[in-house]
C-alpha cells in the first residue's frame, strides 16, 4: 500500500480485531495469505505473513521451497534443506526471520546453530543414503545444546531488523518508564489533548514527507506503543534540526497541538534525538527496564576498573556467539516521501 509501512498496516488490522500471524516455514506463501481462524463459529480469517516480508529472501528461494513443500510439511531443517534445495544463506534469512518457531518449535538461535552444521552441497554418501532409504539423515550428529534465551527487547530487536515489523511488544514501550519520568506523554495523549496544549511525545519515525507544494513544510508520522502522532514541521524548525529530522529512528518532539476537525497534528518546536535510547531495547526485558545508576562503570565510566567486572576464564553463561545474530540496535524503514 505504498505510502503505508507494513507495521502501520498491520497494527490497524489488529485494532479491527484481525489475527496477524508470523511467518512460518510450512504455511507461508510468498504474498501474505488469509487463513481460518481459530474462532469457532465465525466468518473471519487471519492473516498469515508471507515470505516476502523476509528481507534478503529472492522470490526465487521462497518459489522453490513453496514448491517443494507442496502437499508435505517439513519435518525438520535437515528436510527443508535437502528438499528444497535453496542456499543455506536462504535458511539463514527465514531463521532470523523467526521462521521456524511454529513448525519446528525453534528458536532464532536455535535455528542458526542447526544450520552452522550445514552446506550448500550435501556430502554424497549421506545423499545417496537419504535417496535410497527415503528418510533424513544428517550429516553430522552433534550432542544437543541448550543456548541462551534472548530476551524480551532482543526478539524484537530482530523482528524489525529482518521482518520490518513485530506481532510481539512494540519496541518503545520497553522505554515508557524512562519516557515518563521525563514528562514525555504517549502518541495517543498527544492526539487526544485540548487544542492549543503544549506537550512532548516520542515514537519511531514511520515516515517523513515534504510536498514541493507545501513551501518547505515536512509532516511527519511517530509511533508508540499507543498509536501514531502526526507532526508539522515549519521550515524554520526543520533547519533547526535537519541532521536529526533525516537520520534519527526515534525522536522526541515538544511542541503545540493543533485541532481542526477529526484532524489533529503537534506542531513541532523542539526535537530531539533519541535514537541511543531505541538501540537499548536489545538489553531489556518486558517486565523490568534496565536501570542505570550512578555508579553503573559500564554506561558513566571509571577512571578505575572493577577486577569484578572482568569476565572469568572459560566458558560464561552467555557461551555460543552467532555472528550473524545482531542484537545490539533496532533499526526501521522510513518512508521518505519528498
Amino acid at each position: 500500500m505504498g505510502f503505508y509501512a507494513p507495521a502501520q498496516i498491520v497494527r490497524d488490522a489488529q485494532e479491527h480485531g484481525i489475527d496477524v500471524r508470523p511467518v512460518c516455514i510450512n504455511t507461508s506463501r510468498w504474498d501474505c495469505t488469509l487463513e481460518p481462524s481459530s474462532t469457532p463459529d465465525t466468518d473471519t480469517f487471519a492473516v498469515r505473513l508471507g515470505l516476502r516480508m523476509v528481507k534478503g529472501l529472492s522470490n526465487a528461494n521462497a518459489a522453490s521451497i513453496v514448491a517443494a513443500r507442496a502437499d508435505k510439511d517439513y519435518a525438520s531443517i535437515d528436510d527443508l534443506w535437502r528438499r528444497a534445495g535453496v542456499p543455506v544463506a536462504a535458511l539463514t534469512q527465514i531463521a532470523e526471520a523467526d521462521g521456524y518457531r511454529t513448525s519446528f518449535g525453534l528458536s532464532r538461535r536455535d535455528a542458526l546453530w542447526a544450520i552452522k552444521g550445514l552446506r550448500d552441497l550435501e556430502l554424497p554418501l549421506f545423499a545417496a543414503a537419504s535417496r535410497r532409504e527415503g528418510t533424513t539423515i544428517s550429516e553430522v550428529s552433534e550432542p544437543t545444546i541448550a543456548l541462551r534465551a534472548m530476551n524480551d527487547g532482543s526478539e524484537v530487536v530482530e523482528d524489525y531488523r529482518h521482518v520490518g515489523l513485530s506481532l510481539r511488544t512494540h519496541p518503545v514501550s520497553f522505554l515508557r518508564p524512562d519516557l515518563t519520568k521525563r514528562r514525555i506523554v504517549t502518541c495517543a495523549h498527544a492526539m487526544t489533548a485540548r487544542d492549543g496544549r503544549w506537550l512532548e511525545t516520542a515514537g519511531i519515525v514511520l515516515v517523513r514527507q515534504r510536498p514541493g507544494s507545501a513551501k518547505g513544510v515536512m509532516f511527519i508520522t511517530l509511533e508508540d506503543e499507543t498509536g501514531i502522532a502526526n507532526l508539522v514541521v515549519w521550515k524554520k524548525v526543520f533547519e533547526q534540526h535537519r541532521r536529526i529530522i533525516l537520520s534519527a529512528g526515534m525522536i522526541s518532539v515538544r511542541g503545540k497541538v493543533q485541532r481542526e476537525g477529526e484532524v489533529v497534528h503537534l506542531v513541532a518546536h523542539h526535537i530531539h534525538d533519541l535514537s541511543p535510547d531505541l538501540a537499548s531495547v536489545g538489553e531489556r526485558d518486558a517486565l523490568f527496564a534496565m536501570q542505570h545508576g550512578r555508579g553503573d562503570e559500564f554506561h558513566h565510566g571509571s577512571a578505575t576498573p572493577d577486577p569484578r567486572s572482568q569476565p572469568p576464564k572459560g566458558l560464561r553463561t552467555r557461551d555460543i556467539y552467532v555472528p550473524d545474530l545482531h542484537i545490539d540496535t533496532i533499526k526501521v524503514k522510513t518512508r521518505d516521501f519528498r
